[in-house]
């Protein structure tokens, strides 16, 4: 496989929410938008790279075992969903690729033999591939959240691109649990105009503004914490000088929410 492929980053929804019916219904523009992806790939990948918001460690790590487990980093939903298994096989010739390329770059990134597919991975790519019969594997966020290093990670990782694996960056463009519905409806419209605008930019405008993001309307209100828009980072950073695409774009998510999702090449 010789074609490039794109990087994106995308909302991972709430919790099991496919298994849900109840809140996929909720999420049913975010499942479309993800059922489209392998469309607009155009090939199966060689394996799929997932940067979760969902596993931060002090420095770099990337997801090293065959078979990895499940881990159901939810809580309050029903009993089924801590039994549901999505099955897809890892990548640990790629989990040795990546730690290679990281080290190159001079970024520490260690194998994790133990880390599972948390619901930041297996909910959105059990939507993108329900056969789970392409490989999986993740790299960690670091706990410092530093933009800097995770678009310098992202650079390291870009050569996978060329080799068949798809680098996804899984969180949320708005995420602060302690505001959603109507009253997140302006500060998350304002956000989400000012990434749209980033996002149009010449590339290193576009990454100043992405590195200065605390600067943006509502920043802070959207982002309390944030570990959801640190993929972001990776995956522009792996694709920083290629145009922006908005392939998904919700302005009622979680009932006042607007949110998007962009690929990047």
């Amino acid at each position: 496989m010789t074609d490039r492929l794109p990087t994106w980053f995308i909302s991972h929804g709430g919790g099991p929410w496919p298994w849900l019916p109840g809140l996929r219904r909720k999420l049913a523009n975010l499942e479309t938008s993800l059922r489209k992806m392998p469309e607009q790939i155009g090939c199966t990948p060689r394996a799929v790279l997932v940067v979760s918001g969902h596993w931060e460690t002090d420095d770099f790590a990337v997801m090293h075992a065959a078979r990895p487990p499940m881990v159901y980093d939810y809580y309050g939903f029903p009993p089924e969903t801590y039994e549901i298994v999505y099955p897809a096989p890892g990548a640990p010739e790629l989990a040795e690729r990546t730690a290679d390329l990281a080290a190159q770059a001079g970024l520490n990134l260690r194998l994790d033999d133990e880390r599972g597919f948390d619901h930041g991975t297996f909910a959105p790519l059990y939507v993108m591939y329900p056969k789970a019969e392409v490989p999986i594997f993740q790299v960690s966020i670091r706990r410092d959240y530093d933009p800097q290093a995770h678009v310098e990670l992202g650079r390291a990782l870009a050569p996978l691109r060329d080799e068949g694996v798809l680098i996804v960056g899984s969180g949320l463009s708005y995420h602060n649990l302690r505001m959603m519905g109507p009253e997140a409806r302006e500060p998350s419209a304002a956000f989400d105009d000012w990434l749209a605008a980033a996002m149009a930019l010449p590339p290193q405008e576009r990454l100043e503004a992405v590195l200065a993001w605390e600067q943006a309307p509502s920043a802070r209100i959207c982002h309390p914490q944030e570990d959801h828009l640190v993929p972001l980072f990776v995956a522009l950073g792996a694709a920083e000088s290629e145009p922006a695409t908005r392939t998904y774009h919700d302005t009622d998510l979680f009932g006042g929410v607007t949110a998007s999702n962009y690929r990047f090449g």
